[in-house]
């Protein structure tokens, strides 16, 4: 038997250490397979007007964050990143383009579009790497090149071959991205960071649901539904806050790479249901675009892994 202290200490870190990845491994697919589920929680939510279900997000978003925010004692941390001009104008930014997002989201969930939006998040890691170079100076390998080339294709066949531009795809990935971006120059917390954002947006929110109560003008003629339907209005800030928190939970234990990879599960159970569940026809065409962008994917994450080894 070993006397060594120091052999029993070295074990001691490497149990550590696999707990605290297994630990954020089970927080990151949490919070994908959540992401990848909502289509459902939407379709329930069927008929009521998009900005409407924005709203009723921002707000019962913010009241959820702010309990976790004061009963983890960061109230501090929202106000300095208020009181910062800079820090303020990129979460401006930042909540332009979340707010882009989840309507759009919502809306192609409600008008039978998610396989768009399914590719729109295939995309969007694409989107990242071009973002990067655009804004942050960061170089492109012949990988990453070959892989937004893959993309491109696969939006202009569309464009072709169903005479219209992909707008919704588009749109998630870019406003994502961007909204990636924005993040990574004002880097804060995740709770901390919602909190921030359904803040500056909660009273525009809460003056919308008033004036739809006054004027009788929501999907129920007014802003009052059935307790059913006012309890999903009302469970879309879990649905918001939760997966957001645990994901950062997880990407705080893995490693970036293994995040990357993760990440694909979302778009992959979306178009798993718009076409197995909601109906939605995956014609040759897309089918194509998507084999693109999947092919544009393998390339990306294996040169990301080799970028890993080789940095070792």
């Amino acid at each position: 038997m070993s006397n060594n202290p120091h052999s029993g200490s070295a074990a001691n870190v490497t149990l550590t250490e696999e707990k605290r990845q297994m630990q954020g491994l089970i927080g990151a697919l949490g919070a994908f397979i959540c992401w990848g589920v909502f289509p459902l929680y939407f379709k329930m939510l069927d008929g009521i007007p998009v900005l409407e279900i924005l709203a009723h997000r921002i707000v019962w978003s913010l009241v959820l964050v702010g309990l976790i925010i004061f009963f983890t004692h960061r109230f501090s941390k929202v106000l300095e990143t208020l009181s910062d001009p800079r820090t303020l104008m990129l979460f401006f930014g930042s909540t332009l383009m979340i707010a882009i997002n989840w309507t759009v989201f919502v809306w192609a969930v409600t008008s039978g579009r998610v396989l768009e939006a399914s590719l729109g998040y295939y995309i969007n890691p694409l989107v990242n790497v071009m973002l990067g170079m655009l804004f942050l100076g960061e170089r492109m390998n012949k990988a990453q090149t070959t892989a937004i080339l893959l993309a491109v294709a696969a939006v202009l066949l569309l464009s072709f071959k169903l005479g219209d531009v992909p707008w919704v795809s588009l749109a998630m990935a870019f406003s994502f991205g961007f909204y990636g971006l924005l993040r990574k120059k004002a880097p804060t917390e995740s709770a901390v960071g919602l909190a921030v954002e359904t803040a500056i947006l909660t009273p525009v929110c809460i003056a919308y649901i008033v004036y739809l109560a006054i004027t009788g003008t929501g999907g129920a003629g007014g802003a009052f539904y059935d307790f059913s339907t006012n309890m999903l209005l009302l469970g879309l800030g879990a649905v918001t806050a939760l997966p957001l928190i645990m994901f950062s939970f997880g990407a705080q234990r893995l490693r970036l790479s293994t995040v990357g990879v993760i990440q694909y599960i979302a778009p992959t159970l979306h178009a798993i249901l718009a076409v197995y569940v909601f109906g939605e026809t995956f014609s040759q065409d897309r089918l194509i675009a998507f084999g693109l962008i999947w092919i544009g994917l393998l390339i990306y994450t294996v040169d990301g892994f080799r970028g890993r080894g080789k940095a070792k």
